[in-house]
């Protein structure tokens, strides 16, 4: 079994990984299981850049093998935005905050399509890196809907499903996230 350390402090993404990562022969530490408190300015233009910044910071505190990921919300009638900022969107920290500014930059919009999209860095101690990409396609709703998931999960439809994210199961969620896709994907490239 191999032990690599999975880049973040997001408690969420962590579950997320860990029920993907483990049935695949992978032990999964968090950052907080490192006892690694700080974590670097993300700084890139690109989910890429940025994943690559976290599980470069991740390994060399860790020295262990490290998994990062940067992703977001990617609303199309925003420009794409809130994009690489999605995690300080608007200049606030917190989900709910996020979510209310979201909604509020999106009224009288008619296009209301979005995409979550994942990009994954698996870095390797020897300087390899292995990576992936998930998108999944969706639209904006007009306000949250249901309790489960984190970030904008709330306010993030899956036509599919015709529910929120945050309605999901856990399995439902990895079935068809941008981070479940990203994982399949990143696992294929290592089999």
């Amino acid at each position: 079994m191999q032990t690599i350390v999975i880049a973040t402090h997001n408690q969420g993404k962590a579950r997320e990984f860990a029920r993907l990562l483990e049935p695949a022969g992978f032990m999964i530490k968090t950052l907080v299981d490192c006892g690694v408190t700080e974590v670097p300015h993300e700084t890139g233009a690109t989910f890429l850049e940025n994943a690559l910044i976290k599980a470069r910071a991740a390994m060399e505190a860790t020295g262990l093998p490290s998994l990062a990921d940067d992703s977001g919300l990617c609303v199309d009638a925003l420009d794409g935005a809130p994009g690489v900022f999605s995690a300080r969107y608007g200049g606030f920290s917190s989900p709910k905050e996020q979510i209310t500014h979201l909604l509020r930059q999106m009224e009288g919009q008619p296009n209301r399509t979005a995409a979550f999209v994942c990009q994954l860095v698996l870095l390797y101690t020897d300087g390899n890196e292995v990576s992936a990409e998930g998108r999944c396609e969706g639209e904006i709703l007009l306000a949250p809907q249901g309790d489960g998931g984190f970030g904008y999960d709330p306010v993030f439809c899956v036509p599919s499903k015709n529910r929120s994210m945050a309605e999901l199961t856990p399995e439902e969620k990895d079935g068809l996230s941008h981070r479940g896709l990203a994982l399949r994907a990143l696992l294929g490239k290592l089999s």
